[in-house]
């Protein structure tokens, strides 16, 4: 089952007298991008945090959020500086009294201050460990449920893509039968035009005749297609977080459009060829999406 790189999850609990609000938001990369904003009581917990993740999201731009917060305002203990207060009031109140100001805000700027209200923090010694760990996990099932859905999504595009270039393949095969035959009966054509002009030797008409129609062979091309298609089915199908490998065999199959591309000499076949590259194109873009 494949998965896309975009995903959310989000978990929120309360443990002892911490509310755990965790956020994972992840978007495409080629390779895991991670992004932690986690509290300074978590520090020593992130090689073990950034674990998680990479045993579990494998592959994206992967952005982490945490947020601890004390669960009973009645309980907090909020200290206030005093001479810190007094410095900035009278220092106001003197400012106020040069511009002749009868401000009532000025107990209000002076708490605001810095320093002067310092509220009470959060022990590292005290956290909840297991129950953040266990918020962690939670937000990584959401965005692994939220990965699977969109990578549903992007499997059966993907089926729907390699399906209309078989189709394609299989339009150059029935034109390709009588390619060949015509490429032949159109130079013959010319060549009886110019006889009674020039001196033709038949038997080196013969032999060119089978090397140019060698070069234009695309009987190879066709075979390798059509196993690189069978191959992206398979993988598609039966391999989980294969996007780097679905990239690779959507180079081969480009490889052998082209080069049916280059060889067709055929009016039918080079449309039905543009048909497969815009199909393929849209595979690429697609895969760019998938673990």
């Amino acid at each position: 089952m494949q998965q896309s790189m975009t995903g959310y999850g989000r978990d929120e609990r309360t443990s002892q007298n911490l509310r755990i609000k965790t956020e994972i938001r992840a978007l495409n990369s080629k390779f895991l991008d991670f992004s932690p904003r986690i509290p300074k009581e978590l520090a020593d917990k992130e090689a073990e945090i950034r674990n998680l993740i990479t045993d579990e999201l494998k592959r994206g731009k992967v952005m982490l959020s945490i947020e601890l917060e004390l669960d009973d305002d009645s309980n907090l203990e909020v200290q206030v500086d005093e001479a810190r207060f007094k410095a900035y009031f009278n220092r106001f109140n003197s400012l106020s009294e040069k511009v002749n100001s009868q401000s009532s805000d000025l107990v209000k700027l002076a708490l605001q201050a810095p320093d002067v209200i310092k509220q009470q923090e959060i022990d590292p010694e005290s956290l909840p460990w297991k129950d953040i760990k266990a918020g962690i996990k939670g937000a990584i099932d959401q965005c692994l449920d939220f990965r699977k859905q969109e990578g549903d999504t992007l499997t059966s595009k993907l089926s729907d893509y390699i399906s209309n270039i078989r189709g394609g393949l299989k339009s150059v095969e029935e034109n390709d039968a009588s390619r060949t035959d015509n490429i032949r009966t159109r130079l013959q054509k010319n060549l009886d035009e110019i006889k009674d002009r020039v001196q033709v030797d038949e038997n080196r008409f013969e032999q060119e005749l089978i090397f140019y129609l060698e070069r234009l062979d695309i009987s190879e091309e066709k075979v390798r297609l059509k196993q690189h298609l069978d191959y992206f089915d398979e993988v598609l199908q039966k391999e989980d977080f294969a996007g780097k490998k679905l990239g690779f065999i959507s180079q081969e199959i480009g490889r052998e459009i082209n080069t049916i591309g280059s060889k067709a000499n055929h009016a039918e076949i080079q449309r039905t060829v543009v048909m497969m590259k815009d199909e393929l194109e849209k595979i690429k873009e697609q895969n760019l999406n998938i673990v």
